[in-house]
């Protein structure tokens, strides 16, 4: 059984301008639910857009994975009259209706999980069910317009341990069979299972006071992953953690960066204590791959835009968790990662916003013993071990 996603974004977006590439807890809002995506049970993920710049960032970025794929979606079906019906309709004429199961994942919906999605493809699989959404339970009570009570009695109002609630959809995942798709053209028809998601997830995006909510509640998801185990993997940042944040440019380019020959020691006495070094920066930098080279850093990952799902990929294959890992970074694109591992750290001199979300914010600045402050931290930590 063939599982495939669509995700389709649009260019245009009223409410919030660019919102699909805006950075949510330093990450694209898309690649949220791309990333709950390619760790779930799909066989494959479309990134359906008529923006080509996010076509050239999956095609340069999720080049690890065999799962995600860019599509182009024509324009008639991503203005803002379009249905998503349509889009979905288009999508699987492109496809060659390539797939027995078809689930359509929404960028706005980024408390989704690899769970919630494997839910829904369960429905389908396991259950028996054509076709399956993701709901909420809420204990509101609900109104008509013309001011009677439409779930309960206003005489005898329940107490909320005594109210069974409603469920509502949240929008965030569908799924159906091909069959039941091509014959309703719809996204959800004949036999439908419902899967629960917890109640925050019905708030959609809508502003920026919106965005703000969620980015609160992504945050604490996130650390609510905590746990503290030995560390096993300090992860680093490069520009602001090894270096100062500066670089400096001739008229042939990229000509220095400063590095601190006292982190490079630390690096070496933690690897000689068995923590693992782990490099992975944004940039691409021959000065950078030559400066780990001189370090011996066999794990050095350059040019990774979505470091969050990329350090999964990694956990995976090193059989390890996010438990057993520290992480210093010092600027939004590294908040996901260090509000999720076991340990955080920001450098003296990071940006305000980091340092308010990491577990620690050290005494030394960047390229001026941060990176030796946290060798020596964590092999003191784990002493306990």
């Amino acid at each position: 059984m063939k599982k495939v996603a669509i995700i389709p974004l649009r260019k245009g977006s009223k409410g919030i301008p660019g919102k699909n590439k805006k950075k949510m807890l330093g990450r694209p809002l898309f690649s949220w639910v791309l990333g709950a995506a390619i760790f779930s049970d799909l066989d494959e993920v479309y990134v359906f857009t008529d923006d080509e710049e996010i076509l050239n960032f999956i095609s340069k970025e999720y080049h690890w994975t065999s799962k995600v794929k860019g599509l182009l979606r024509n324009d008639e079906n991503a203005n803002d009259t379009a249905s998503t019906e349509s889009a979905m309709l288009e999508f699987a004429e492109k496809i060659n209706h390539d797939f027995d199961v078809l689930c359509l994942l929404q960028a706005t919906s980024p408390l989704t999980t690899s769970q919630d999605i494997n839910s829904a493809l369960s429905e389908i699989s396991t259950e028996g069910k054509t076709a399956a959404l993701s709901v909420v339970k809420t204990h509101r009570f609900t109104w008509n317009v013309d001011g009677t009570p439409q779930n309960y009695d206003v005489f005898n109002r329940p107490r909320r341990q005594d109210f069974a609630g409603l469920l509502m959809e949240n929008g965030a995942v569908y799924a159906t069979t091909k069959d039941a798709f091509l014959k309703s053209k719809n996204r959800v028809s004949e036999t439908i299972g419902l899967v629960e998601m917890p109640e925050e997830t019905l708030m959609e995006i809508d502003s920026l006071s919106d965005w703000t909510i969620i980015e609160s509640l992504l945050a604490e998801r996130q650390k609510a992953f905590k746990k503290q185990e030995r560390i096993n993997y300090l992860v680093l940042d490069v520009d602001g953690v090894f270096t100062d944040g500066c670089v400096y440019y001739g008229a042939e380019g990229e000509l220095m960066k400063k590095f601190d020959m006292r982190d490079g020691m630390g690096l070496e006495i933690l690897r000689q204590n068995n923590v693992e070094v782990v490099v992975i920066t944004s940039e691409n930098s021959d000065l950078v791959a030559k400066r780990m080279q001189k370090l011996q850093i066999k794990h050095t990952f350059l040019g990774v835009k979505d470091k969050y799902s990329f350090l999964q990929d990694f956990i995976n294959q090193q059989q390890t968790s996010w438990a057993n890992l520290a992480y210093v970074g010092d600027d939004v694109n590294d908040l996901a990662n260090l509000c999720t591992v076991g340990w955080s750290f920001a450098p003296a001199n990071a940006t305000t916003i980091v340092k308010q979300q990491v577990d620690f914010t050290l005494s030394n600045n960047s390229a001026d013993g941060a990176i030796r402050e946290v060798c020596e931290w964590i092999m003191n930590y784990n002493k306990r071990f």
